[in-house]
């Protein structure tokens, strides 16, 4: 078999994994239209969407279209992925009524996360979140992190 062969079987099933992807995650679905959601934004990179169990009155997740599995998979290449992200919530938070000052954003960590798609929370206002909600996205835990510390992270991956 040659090289160039080789390569085509290679990239045909790396094609066909991804596709299988799409068709498993809820939230591909969700962005592709098949999964019907109530979206609050939606462009050529990111669906937003509310929580279904928001943790206080305004809680979002902003999703990147293209499926990356969770914030550790990420690469240093993706740091302007994420800072899009960050800028797309606060302007989602804005547009729902909302007031990014008074907002918590973050990742859920692996292994701390049900939906295996990359996606970021932007919860407001803080002060409304409940005892248990403050427990599940504490800053900066073991199971949630802040946009900063995942691009400080991606900074210092080799």
């Amino acid at each position: 078999m040659s090289t160039d062969t080789e390569s085509s079987h290679a990239a045909e099933a790396l094609q066909a994994s991804q596709i299988e992807k799409r068709e498993k995650c809820i939230f591909c679905k969700i962005c592709d239209g098949i999964e019907p959601c109530n979206i609050v934004h939606q462009d050529g990179e990111f669906v937003a969407f509310p929580d279904m169990r928001p943790a206080a009155p305004h809680h979002y997740l902003i999703v990147p279209r293209h499926h990356y599995t969770d914030a550790k998979s990420l690469s240093k290449e993706n740091i302007p992925l994420v800072e899009k992200m960050v800028l797309v919530g606060k302007e989602v938070l804005i547009a729902q009524g909302g007031s990014p000052t008074a907002a918590r954003m973050g990742f859920h960590w692996p292994p701390f996360h049900t939906v295996h798609h990359l996606h970021m929370h932007i919860i407001a206002p803080e002060n409304e979140m409940g005892f248990i909600a403050r427990g599940i996205f504490k800053t900066n835990s073991f199971w949630f992190v802040s946009p900063e510390n995942v691009i400080q992270r991606l900074q210092e991956k080799q």
